[in-house]
């Protein structure tokens, strides 16, 4: 049996997530199960290390790699230890090369194979569906993540979480990091924007895992109705007497239980225009005083189109007023009441009464016309090919009834109901099922007149002629029915693939720019609106997102509105639309809904990232321009300062010195200003070119001379007859030495930088070779920004600019810049520059 998974998920590193694992794999012990840790990264917290407290430690498998000792978890020792549960850290984490997984959630699968269950912790930064939005976020890459999928297959998710406000105090106390990275840590990925932005995206990551759940749970218990998260309120309005009462009571409804309150009055879907009565118009405006939205559903069934609209908007309650229809009109056209109550399924039905002391006159007696489920057109055709058979039938049955007197029976009765059972099908087929059972009663009249002895009366003289009567009537009325369900499906069918269709453009269109306003012109042109806009508020007024459509919309009260959950309203104006356009609605909005939630994370997330950015840069200048440009402008000053010291005797020598010292900090103020003016020009793009045909065997030896005696040690293997590229060759040169520059401090008199070069392709590739300490993955995107000094231990060699010039000269001249693991330990850089082009003459 597969073990169990458990995660606890963390908006960000500090928040608890491996104290509240090791806490619940310390209370599972204590409950007497076999608890054991596999791997528990504490990072030195003292906290965290107490909470193992008398655990059972797995020990790690130890791997040497690049001259260090690696620890990862041991699958075979687990396994062959077979605890109940097994407490193993870090998700995401990357096995190193060595390991029989390349990632530790695969070993966390081993071991749910094996039937242990397992805890283990993740960020959320981590889950490969947000990492691009993470690092929009806070500027960082994570190169450890995990797939969504991994994680949503959890058994328990758990969030682990903490304000922003409450994780930087933890930093603060050093209680997260060492105290000497507090400030920068706070400075950069920790800061409140970030912490807010990561904190909102682990919840709305962790309530659409919940809602993912929740559909799960409803499918296998077959629930299908609505979910009652939020109450929503309908109320029918019928323009009749009374219906103000009805309103107020379902407001009252939905005020109590915080819900939406709307109202909806089902009108002909003949065609034809009808003028708002004076009191339904009078009964919409009380509704919307009270808060609701009016909407008007063309129907034929009205019982049928209050329930599609409810469905289609998720209703929970319906409030009807008591019917006004006479007995009679009850018993012979049926209870709209009963007939909603019999059809609403999980749809709570209210039914209220209303004052019933109002005069005869004002109650309205109008006939509601009969409507049917199939066009008026397709139904007069029915009744048309109905009367033209019968004429023809009957004409027929009446002549072979003269012909032969005496054999006109059973066989001629038979041959008969057969013909009319096919007209019948055809009848029921082409207009529904009301034409046909009319045409199977005037075919049983005909042929039992006709056909059946004794012949021109009703009479039936034999049993058998009587069974085939009956035989045809229950044949012929199954047959309608069937038929006009078939009708029924087909439509159904048709009109459910015309709404995905619908969507499915929809989906297609919403990678354009401006997703609101697509969604408005595909409402506006599928629905066949006047006009349709977006509104959003602003102030004490609405201004218009998206819109089309004349005459143009401007307030939610112009036409019928829909109610965003992000304050958002959707207005539009033309004739009533069905139940079924209504439910098309519905899945538009959602999708409109979801595009700008995105929309609205994308740019804060774009801002975040373009502030964070900013804010790096900004405070990189200022620590440049506060310790590496005043440093040797103050020793400048110093040396000066003593060499004009009018009560001091220098000698030659003392004098000479102070020159060179003069000399020397002069070279390195104005190297660190020329690559601050680099850097501009590359930012602001306005890099000159002075490209031409030149070798490498040239400016590798520039390059060099230009860094004086610290380039002494460099090897070079560049052979002059390697092809020549056409670059500019001052940029390449300058680009060469800083990397070199760069590689220089990084390595050793045992291990000297090595610079080599060879022909790939229609390129050279220029590797400048250390054997240093190298630089871990997850920095080396930080490896060419501005003022980046990773792994340097002083500022006296620069501010961090050299790299980041290089690249922008190397990508000036059309090249590139890659970094690549030397055997061995250390970094090579590559500088792959294109060959100059060839060209023949006669």
């Amino acid at each position: 049996m597969r073990g169990k998974l458990r995660v606890y998920l963390g908006p960000a590193p500090g928040v608890g997530k491996t104290y509240a694992m090791l806490d619940e794999g310390w209370r599972r012990r204590a409950r007497g199960a076999d608890v054991v840790v596999g791997l528990a990264v504490t990072h030195g917290r003292p906290k965290t290390i107490a909470q193992i407290r008398d655990l059972e430690i797995v020990a790690p498998r130890r791997i040497e790699y690049r001259g260090r000792v690696w620890e990862e978890v041991d699958v075979e020792a687990i396994i062959a230890r077979r605890p109940q549960v097994v407490l193993v850290d870090e998700l995401a984490h990357s096995n190193v090369p060595g390991s029989a997984n390349e990632k530790r959630w695969q070993d966390i699968e081993a071991l749910l194979a094996a039937g242990i269950e397992v805890l283990s912790t993740v960020n959320i930064q981590h889950l490969e569906s947000v990492n691009d939005v993470v690092n929009r976020i806070t500027g960082v890459i994570q190169r450890e993540t995990v797939p969504d999928s991994v994680v949503r297959r959890a058994d328990q998710i758990e969030l682990v979480d903490m304000s922003p406000e409450a994780l930087q105090r933890r930093m603060a106390h050093g209680n997260v990091y060492a105290p000497e990275k507090v400030d920068a840590a706070l400075g950069n990925y920790f800061r409140i924007g970030n912490l807010g932005a990561l904190r909102e995206l682990a919840l709305l990551w962790v309530a659409d895992r919940v809602e993912d759940s929740l559909q799960v749970y409803m499918g296998q218990h077959g629930i299908a109705g609505p979910w009652e998260t939020r109450e929503r309120v309908m109320v029918a309005l019928t323009g009749a007497p009374g219906n103000d009462q009805v309103i107020r009571r379902a407001a009252r409804m939905a005020r109590r239980s915080q819900g939406d309150l709307v109202g909806v009055h089902v009108v002909s879907d003949d065609g034809l225009k009808r003028e708002m009565s004076d009191l339904l118009a009078r009964h919409r405006a009380l509704l919307e005083e009270l808060g609701g939205s009016y909407h008007a559903v063309a129907g034929t069934d009205v019982p049928a189109t209050l329930i599609g609209f409810a469905a289609a908007r998720r209703v929970t309650q319906l409030v009807l007023g008591t019917s006004r229809r006479s007995r009679w009109t009850e018993l012979t056209r049926g209870s709209v009441v009963n007939r909603v109550i019999r059809a609403s399924r999980d749809i709570d039905v209210h039914v209220i009464s209303t004052d019933e002391e109002t005069s005869r006159s004002d109650r309205t007696l109008r006939r509601v016309p009969i409507h049917f489920a199939h066009p008026r057109d397709r139904l007069v055709a029915a009744f048309v090919v109905a009367a033209a058979a019968m004429v023809v039938v009957t004409a027929l049955a009446a002549h072979f009834s003269a012909l032969q007197p005496h054999h006109a029976g059973a066989v001629t009765s038979s041959a008969g109901l057969l013909i009319f059972l096919g007209v019948v099908v055809v009848v029921a087929a082409i207009g529904g099922r009301l034409p046909a059972l009319v045409t199977m009663l005037m075919a049983a009249l005909v042929v039992d007149w006709y056909l059946v002895p004794p012949y021109r009366s009703f009479a039936i003289a034999r049993g058998s002629d009587a069974l085939y009567l009956v035989a045809f009537l229950v044949s012929a009325s199954l047959v309608s029915v069937v038929v006009e369900h078939a009708a029924q499906r087909r439509v159904e069918a048709l009109r459910a693939r015309d709404e995905a269709d619908v969507v499915m453009a929809l989906a297609e269109r919403l990678s354009r720019p401006n997703p609101p306003q697509v969604v408005v012109e595909e409402i506006h042109d599928t629905l066949d609106r006047e006009a349709v806009a977006l509104l959003a508020p602003r102030g004490d007024g609405w201004i218009v997102e998206a819109s089309t459509g004349e005459p143009a919309i401007t307030q939610p009260a112009d036409g019928e509105r829909y109610d965003l959950r992000d304050g958002h309203v959707l207005v539009m104006t033309g004739s009533a639309l069905s139940a079924d356009a209504h439910r098309l609605i519905g899945a538009l909005l959602s999708y409109l809904e979801a595009v700008m939630a995105i929309h609205r994370l994308e740019t804060e997330a774009n801002v975040a990232g373009d502030l964070s950015r900013t804010n790096d840069l900004r405070n990189a200048l200022l620590a440049a321009v506060s310790h590496d440009l005043r440093t040797p402008l103050a020793s400048i000053k110093a040396q000066a300062s003593g060499w004009l010291e009018p009560d001091v005797t220098w000698s030659p020598t003392d004098t000479h010195e102070f020159m060179r010292a003069i000399d020397s900090d002069a070279d390195r103020l104005n190297g660190l200003v020329e690559n601050l003016l680099d850097m501009s020009r590359i930012q602001s793009g306005v890099i000159t070119l002075d490209t031409r045909t030149v070798g490498l065997d040239e400016i590798v030896p520039a390059a060099l001379a230009s860094l004086g005696d610290r380039a002494r040690n460099v090897v070079v293997e560049v052979a002059e007859s390697l092809p020549r590229i056409e670059v500019d060759a001052a940029l390449v040169e300058r680009a060469v030495a800083n990397v070199v520059d760069n590689a220089v401090r990084h390595s050793t008199d045992e291990y000297p930088v090595r610079i080599e070069a060879g022909v790939v392709g229609d390129r050279i590739d220029l590797r400048v070779v250390d054997r240093g300490v190298g630089i871990p993955l997850v920095q080396r995107d930080r490896l060419f920004q501005p003022f980046q000094r990773l792994g340097d231990t002083d500022s006296s060699t620069g501010i961090g600019l050299g790299l980041a010039v290089s690249k922008g000269f190397v990508e000036a001249v059309g090249g590139e810049i890659l970094v690549e693991d030397t055997p061995g330990g250390g970094i090579t850089m590559v500088i792959s520059l294109p060959l100059a082009s060839v060209t023949t003459g006669a």
